[in-house]
This record gives structure tokens, C-alpha cells and sequence, in this order.
């Protein structure tokens, strides 16, 4: 169970991103597939080639960011549809990550990571290493917050949440859907990086319906904690993944057939749409947000 914290922890990173497109930008982007399984190809050929762990990671995450550039370009200056723009650059990325490792596995397992310490130190597996990335999940979601509440990243919320309007109060959203691809992707491919170093190998398929992770993480997340403020909505995506993670695993308890989990993945998906539209959970959750808005007003 410690390893299903672990893995959620870690998968956390990939869940802000797709939160980043999906809630922020209104973005539906399929390049995430593609993207991470880039990130720990560029990070695990890097490793292997000597190069430090740090500039290795950075490598893989700028990879990240350049896939969400080019999405954004094929979007905004080719007039793509946002999904095909995705698609597209997710099958182009599958013959770029094959070139990239030179073969479909790359493994890891006798070089230094950036999870080599923590193994040497015995605490791999433990609630110690859940406590180490916990700290380093809170704080690449402290960043994103900050980011989001700065001039650029108003006008990025904006954009989502009406381009029309954020259009006409001057804002490029071309732009700013750009950057905000190209963010999202970076903390895919950065997610992408640490699983490589945490798993001991990069695998051309490692990415293959990771989209259904992502959204599961975030729609788990509102659907138990809300997100009727940023950070909120931050952590809630953070929490999600971890409670995707543990269900998976206590599916894999149950001896349920691994090659059964993606229909998990989906039927939880369904199951977090599905139950906040229930009359009972509705009238509950807005009790919830009167009582919250009173106890404010009286704060």
C-alpha cells in the first residue's frame, strides 16, 4: 500500500498538469501520452549517458514543454481542433521517443537517480519516502498556485474560463494557450522523469492511457474535496491521484486481472462523473458550500 502512496505521490506531478489544460485552459489535450513517456526517454538516455541527474531531469521536461509548444502552434496557428492538434502530436512524439532511446527499453537499474539516495537509505517503500515526496508534490503544486495568481496566470484562467471576453480585454490567448500547453506538458514529462527513475527503466509504452490517470486524478479530486478555490483545486488533483493509485492497488489485491485495470480506470472515471450528479449528493455538497460561505461571513 506504501508503493500505491508512493506511485501517487509521483503521479501527483501529472495530475496538476492535466488540471493546468483541462480545468484552467478548457483545453482537452491528448499530447500527455505522448509527452511523459518523452520526458523519461530524454531523462533515462541522458542518465545512461553520464549526464547529471538534475540537467538529465531538466532535459526531459523542457522535452515536455516543446511537445505542448507544438501542440499549441498546431492549434492556434494551424486552426487544429484542440483534440486532433493533441492526437496528432502524441503519434508523432511515439516515433520521436523510439528514436530517442534507440530501442522500446531503456533500463535504469544500475545508475544514480534521483532515487538512489532514498534507496541506499532504506527508506524506498516507506512512509519516509512518502513524507520526502510529499513535500516535493506540496511544492511544485505551491509553484503553480503562485504562477496562477500573477498577472499571466489571471490572464491564462481567464482565457479558459471566457476567451471571448478575455480577447477583448486585450489578452493574446493564443498565447496564452500556448504557454499553458506547454506547462501542463513540462510537469507531464517531469512526472515522465521521476517514474523512469523510480521504476528503473523507460518504456516506449509507459504513456499509453495515461490521459484516463490524469483525468481520473482530477475529477476524484473535485468530486471529494471540491475546487471553488485554486489552491483547493490544486490539491484536490494532488489528493485524487493518490486515491486513484490506492484503489488500483487494492484492486490488485482483490486478484483482480492486471490486464483488468485499465476497465477500473475507466469505471472509476464514470463513477466520480456520475455520483456528484446523484439529487442526494448534490443537496449535501450544497449544505456544505452554505454552511462554508456562512462560517466566512461570520470569520
Amino acid at each position: 500500500m506504501i508503493t500505491a502512496v508512493e506511485l501517487g505521490l509521483l503521479y501527483a506531478v501529472m495530475a496538476v498538469g492535466v488540471y493546468l489544460t483541462y480545468r484552467v485552459l478548457d483545453f482537452p489535450d491528448l499530447t500527455i501520452d505522448g509527452s511523459y513517456t518523452t520526458g523519461a526517454a530524454v531523462t533515462a538516455v541522458l542518465i545512461i549517458s553520464d549526464v547529471p541527474v538534475a540537467v538529465a531531469m531538466l532535459a526531459g521536461t523542457l522535452s515536455g514543454v516543446l511537445a505542448g509548444v507544438v501542440t499549441g502552434l498546431l492549434h492556434v496557428l494551424g486552426n487544429i481542433n484542440p483534440l486532433l492538434a493533441g492526437i496528432l502530436t502524441q503519434i508523432a512524439l511515439y516515433s520521436i521517443n523510439l528514436r530517442i532511446m534507440g530501442k522500446s527499453n531503456v533500463p535504469l537499474l544500475r545508475e544514480s537517480t534521483i532515487m538512489t539516495p532514498l534507496r541506499e537509505a532504506g527508506l524506498l517503500g516507506t512512509w519516509g519516502s512518502a513524507g520526502f515526496l510529499t513535500v516535493g508534490a506540496v511544492a511544485i503544486g505551491a509553484i503553480l498556485y503562485w504562477f496562477l495568481g500573477t498577472g499571466y496566470g489571471v490572464a491564462l484562467r481567464a482565457t479558459g474560463d471566457n476567451e471571448l471576453m478575455a480577447r477583448s480585454q486585450g489578452i493574446n490567448t493564443g498565447t496564452a494557450k500556448i504557454v499553458g500547453l506547454a506547462l501542463s506538458n513540462g510537469l507531464v514529462a517531469l512526472c515522465g522523469s521521476l517514474l523512469a527513475q523510480y521504476q528503473g527503466y523507460a518504456d516506449i509504452s509507459m504513456g499509453i492511457g495515461l490521459i484516463v490517470a490524469g483525468l481520473a486524478s482530477v475529477i476524484i479530486g473535485q468530486a471529494l474535496f471540491g475546487m471553488t478555490a485554486v489552491w483547493q483545486a490544486i490539491l484536490a488533483a494532488m489528493a485524487g491521484s493518490v486515491i486513484y493509485r490506492v484503489v488500483i492497488q487494492l484492486a490488485l489485491n482483490a486478484n483482480l486481472n492486471p490486464n483488468d485495470m485499465k476497465l477500473v480506470s475507466a469505471v472509476l472515471v464514470v463513477v466520480a462523473l456520475v455520483v456528484p450528479q446523484v439529487p442526494a449528493v448534490k443537496a449535501m455538497r450544497a449544505r456544505m458550500r452554505r454552511r462554508r460561505v456562512a462560517e466566512a461571513g461570520v470569520s
